[in-house]
């Protein structure tokens, strides 16, 4: 422990109770513990299951891949999909101050007005677009720090020229209907990564109303008949309780939310007697309606000038002295929104491209030459899943089974078929002669017909780790929580992170789930 984390401890041992204990400090839990600490009467605890984030590539963009599988990473496997040839896909979460906004690509993609309306059917209009859109105004133009990129490879912008030779149009980012092509906003400050650690949490580490406590993992909410009144967590290997004067605020994400919630005590009443786990609230829909993005990534052998040669000392020499060059790369540097069949409303694929080797999610073996990837993400799946939980003990991983693909009509295999089709005839159009060669991924191909994008889908495909939906808020009964993200059947227990999405956005799921921190800020203090 640290002289720091030591005095943050003392800090903790001197209260043992605040008015707000904040679980996880993400991209929803930073912004809570900075917006509650605001108001200086109010104390404020905040735990955050993992380290501090001092790793040198939290902050150098290029290197968040360094990241995964290791003490950072909550190192997740989802259960064999039988859609994807029987593989368990490997999910990373940020386990570290700003969870996975310390560990994510950086890329800020708000989605379309069309997703908060959505939103809106499930939990009324003070969810839909016209009501949210001022937090982005505030995210935006306050803490959080969106750039352009900084050095972006030449192929990114050979491959936005080549979408528009295939009849696709380049639109500026983040419009209320984004339906183009464009290079990548960033989460960065002077080419380092900028996370909610960086805009909401350490601006307010120095007020003394707050106090924010690494390597403490909750293991359950504490409750006084159906009234939250803090929880238990491990810290230096001993069990500690914060009691919570007024509420308790869960932001450990689409995973660990509805595992905590049900190692509470609330859940589907029989799964919660399987594991002996004493029920508080019978709640079924705790751990279901799991939505996330499918990826994929089809690989192509170029020439040089690609993140491969990232690690090079005169690209580290380049990022110390001027914070230029590869380092500073998100890898997804260009991306774009479309549809997999022209009668749809709206568009339901984005396209993405990224400069670098980056097969079986940069933790396989090293590709050992130049390469690019580029295909389609799978932005509005028809298919649910769930998270259960494996054992009543806390430090078990629960059970993860989004059951991508296998929605009743097969709609989601067609959409990402189209789109891989899409793929193809972009890597074929002129501006992409010569910058990029054989095919690298799938393996064993020398041509792009159906059948072998059929093999790239079931062999390549991946998440994008934008997993959302199981702790959903609505208006109906069924709902986990309320519109004002209140847990229902209990009382002083809210949950605040991705979980709570009804449905999944047409863009990437950081800038939302900040938004519902700053709005979940403003219905506690309301």
């Amino acid at each position: 422990m640290t002289s720091k984390e030591s005095r943050e401890f003392s800090k903790f041992c001197a209260a043992v109770e605040a008015d707000y204990v904040v679980v996880g400090t993400g991209s929803a839990g930073a912004v809570l513990a900075n917006r509650l600490s605001a108001q200086p009467s109010v104390q404020v605890v905040a735990l955050e299951a993992g380290p501090r984030d001092k790793d040198k590539f939290i902050h150098i963009p290029a290197g968040f891949a360094k990241l995964m599988r290791g003490a950072m990473d909550w190192d997740y496997q989802t259960e064999p999909q039988k859609e994807l040839d029987g593989r368990e896909i490997y999910w990373p979460r940020g386990k570290m101050l700003g969870g996975s906004s310390s560990m994510n690509a950086m890329m800020w993609v708000r989605g379309f007005a069309a997703d908060y309306d959505e939103w809106a059917e499930h939990a009324g209009e003070q969810w839909g677009y016209a009501n949210i859109v001022r937090y982005f105004d505030r995210i935006e133009n306050g803490p959080l720090i969106i750039s352009r990129q900084r050095s972006p490879r030449p192929s990114t912008a050979a491959w936005l020229t080549a979408v528009q030779e295939c009849g696709h149009r380049i639109d500026p980012p983040d419009q209320a209907a984004p339906e183009g092509f464009c290079e990548t906003r960033v989460n960065q400050r002077w080419g380092a990564r900028w996370s909610t650690a960086d805009a909401y949490l350490k601006p307010a580490l120095k007020r003394e109303n707050l106090t924010v406590l690494t390597e403490a993992a909750v293991t359950k909410v504490v409750f006084d008949g159906n009234r939250a009144v803090g929880v238990e967590f491990e810290h230096g290997g001993a069990r500690h309780v914060v009691r919570a004067r007024r509420e308790v605020v869960l932001c450990g994400g689409a995973v660990n939310s509805p595992q905590l919630l049900m190692l509470s005590g609330i859940g589907d009443r029989d799964h919660l007697a399987e594991h002996g786990v004493d029920l508080i609230q019978h709640a079924p829909d705790v751990g279901r309606n799991l939505i996330d993005h499918l990826a994929v990534l089809l690989g192509f052998d170029v020439p040089d000038n690609t993140l491969f040669a990232a690690e090079k000392p005169i690209e580290l020499l380049n990022y110390l002295l001027r914070r230029r060059g590869m380092l500073t790369s998100n890898l997804g540097e260009a991306y774009g929104i479309v549809k997999s069949r022209p009668d749809l409303e709206l568009p339901d694929l984005e396209l993405i491209f990224a400069p670098t080797p980056y097969f079986e999610e940069g933790i396989g073996d090293p590709y050992d030459r130049h390469a690019v990837v580029m295909g389609p993400i799978l932005l509005k799946p028809r298919s649910r899943g769930t998270i259960t939980l494996r054992s009543s003990d806390p430090r078990a991983k629960p059970i993860i089974d989004p059951r991508y693909l296998t929605d009743d009509d097969g709609a989601d295999r067609a959409a990402l078929m189209a789109g891989l089709r899409m793929t193809a005839t972009i890597a074929a159009s002129p501006a992409l002669r010569g910058v990029i060669g054989k095919i690298a991924r799938p393996l064993f191909a020398d041509t792009l017909d159906d059948e072998t994008l059929e093999r790239g889908l079931n062999s390549l495909s991946h998440t994008l780790y934008h997993p959302v939906g199981t702790c959903r808020m609505g208006n109906d009964g069924a709902s986990v929580v309320d519109p004002q993200l209140r847990v229902r059947g209990v009382e002083r227990l809210r949950v605040a992170d991705a979980s709570v999405m009804p449905t999944i956005i047409r863009g990437h799921t950081h800038a939302p789930t900040v938004l519902i921190g700053e709005k979940a800020a403003d219905l506690i203090l309301s």
